[in-house]
């Protein structure tokens, strides 16, 4: 192995880099996990212990030889100056990362809640899933009622008859039960209705 190492140290004194390119070629040639120096590592693991003592110095001086050479033609042959050749001055404070936009519905909405605030209105706020109390029964709708059917509501499986909201009035409802009059709110959110999808409806 003490021959492999002289004849590889050999080459590499002798090697002539030129460019970036030619000094990442020696790079993967003798340095990488699979190149010539790696491979001598590799093989040395498997040395006996007198055997090892003796190659273990030349083997080091050998890959300390080859990493010089490559950072020197790296250095002389501008690789460690990529980022000037791209005009990315490293100094220079990071780039401000693009977040993301506000749904138009959302602008509309908090441009509708700031106009009613300067009126003096609050903002309520209330549960999606609701009781048939707050949704239908305390608004005076009538047990016949087309919005009372499951094809219209989206009712959920609990000991208590539970839905989807159908509108919003739920949460005036909670207001006024908390509240004494007078009563400044608006309480925008989602709703859940079976609806069928036309330009009418969804316009």
């Amino acid at each position: 192995m003490i021959e492999q190492i002289e004849k590889l140290k050999q080459i590499i004194e002798n090697t002539n880099i030129a460019d970036a390119t030619e000094a990442e070629q020696f790079r993967l040639r003798y340095l990488s996990k699979k190149g010539e120096v790696s491979v001598l590592f590799d093989l040395f693991k498997d040395l006996a212990g007198e055997e090892k003592r003796a190659v273990g110095k030349p083997l080091n001086a050998l890959k300390q030889l080859a990493t010089e050479k490559w950072n020197n033609a790296r250095m002389e042959n501008g690789a460690d100056e990529k980022s000037a050749e791209n005009n990315l001055d490293l100094t220079l404070p990071g780039f401000k990362l693009q977040q993301g936009s506000r749904h138009p519905l959302s602008i509309v909405k908090n441009e509708i809640v700031e106009i009613f605030a300067k009126m003096g209105f609050t903002l309520s706020e209330g549960p999606e899933i609701e009781d048939d109390w707050h949704n239908f029964t305390a608004l005076n709708f009538p047990q016949e009622h087309p919005a009372r059917d499951m094809q219209d509501t989206f009712f959920v499986e609990h000991e208590q008859e539970m839905l989807l909201r159908t509108h919003t009035s739920t949460v005036q409802v909670r207001v006024l039960e908390q509240s004494q009059p007078p009563i400044r709110t608006i309480s925008p959110g989602r709703v859940f209705r079976n609806e069928a999808i036309s330009a009418r409806a969804h316009c």
